[in-house]
């Protein structure tokens, strides 16, 4: 596998591509992240600064963790893209699934149709499953290969229960 190969550890839309996004941990020195790179703030972060978040030059993604409740980034009952370039959900553990369901209150409920990235404990068991659920992007586990887990979404043939259709891929 080539270096280039090796970095790129992000599946966006089904392309593999280097991963720059990176999380912004507060400190009472450092509220908030430069306006100058990729950064994927928590999700008190984007509450407590919203508004000058959303008038960057460079949006930034937020992260949900398995106990934040997605409603939360809503406001009047939707989600305003604004300065948000992506919604993160972080998976601890594989066998932690609070991840599946705040994807599918993002896509369905609130109106999410940006990208919507599965990051954390992402393997390529786990894949397919999000995809199903909502997620168009997915930050693979160091140690798992990227390409095996692009050949993962054709896994199954059949699905047994509902899925969410993803939105259509934009350009970016």
């Amino acid at each position: 596998m080539s270096e280039q190969q090796q970095a790129a550890t992000l599946i966006r839309h089904r392309d593999l591509e280097v991963d720059t996004w990176k999380r912004f941990e507060p400190t009472e020195a450092r509220p908030l992240p430069a306006d100058d790179e990729d950064w994927l703030v928590p999700l008190a972060v984007w509450q407590s600064a919203r508004a000058e978040l959303r008038g960057r030059r460079r949006p930034v993604g937020v992260l949900l963790g398995p106990a934040d409740d997605p409603a939360e980034l809503a406001e009047e009952g939707r989600i305003d893209p604004t300065g948000l370039a992506l919604i993160a959900v972080d998976f601890p553990i594989y066998t932690d699934g609070r991840g599946y369901s705040i994807a599918y209150l993002l896509r369905t409920r609130l109106g999410w149709q940006g990208e919507l990235r599965a990051v954390g404990d992402v393997m390529i068991d786990t894949i397919h499953y999000q995809a199903r659920s909502g997620f168009d992007s997915f930050a693979v586990k160091h140690g798992h290969d990227p390409e095996q887990a692009l050949r993962a979404f054709g896994t199954f043939t059949a699905a047994y229960q509902q899925s969410y259709p993803v939105p259509a891929a934009r350009q970016g």
